[in-house]
């Protein structure tokens, strides 16, 4: 199984992308991973958040696979635990599945078309991070949950 980011927009902070090299090192070690930055879109006086959530969105779906398995990082997402999100990666992997991708919107969420495609939501927290925060919490979690599956002494309870 691969496990692909897909996020919307690139980061303008060196020490984010900085702290998510760190992060996805460490995870390759584990399995193969890739982060897909989609470019912002350019607004104009007629991309109102509707419109730009719909170009978005059109994007996002020009970078899946129908055998994807896709999990939208949304606050109405369910919540886990590390230990939890572990549990739930390993079912995904022991399944066979190809192709797992997490997809962070933009600052406005996602479009109806993303909502419909999705497989899954996760939420990481009730509280709202910024689109970028969010590349390293997750990027970090898929590494903790693999040091969890691997009984390594990265996770303590």
């Amino acid at each position: 199984m691969r496990i692909t980011l897909l996020v919307v927009g690139k980061t303008d902070s060196r020490q984010i992308d900085d702290l998510t090299a760190v992060y996805t090192k460490r995870l390759q070690h584990y399995i193969p991973f890739n982060m897909d930055v989609i470019p912002d879109i350019k607004k104009n006086a007629k991309t109102d958040q509707s419109r730009q959530k719909e170009l978005e969105g059109q994007e996002i779906l020009k970078r899946l696979d129908s055998s994807d398995l896709v999990v939208l990082l949304d606050e109405r997402g369910k919540s886990l635990t590390s230990l939890e999100f572990a549990d739930y990666l390993e079912k995904k992997m022991v399944a066979g599945l190809k192709r797992v991708v997490f997809i962070i919107g933009g600052p406005y969420g996602f479009s109806n078309d993303v909502y419909d495609r999705a497989d899954d939501k996760i939420s990481l927290s009730k509280m709202t991070f910024s689109h970028q925060m969010i590349r390293i919490f997750i990027i970090e979690q898929i590494y903790r949950s693999m040091t969890i599956l691997k009984n390594e002494p990265y996770h303590h309870e």
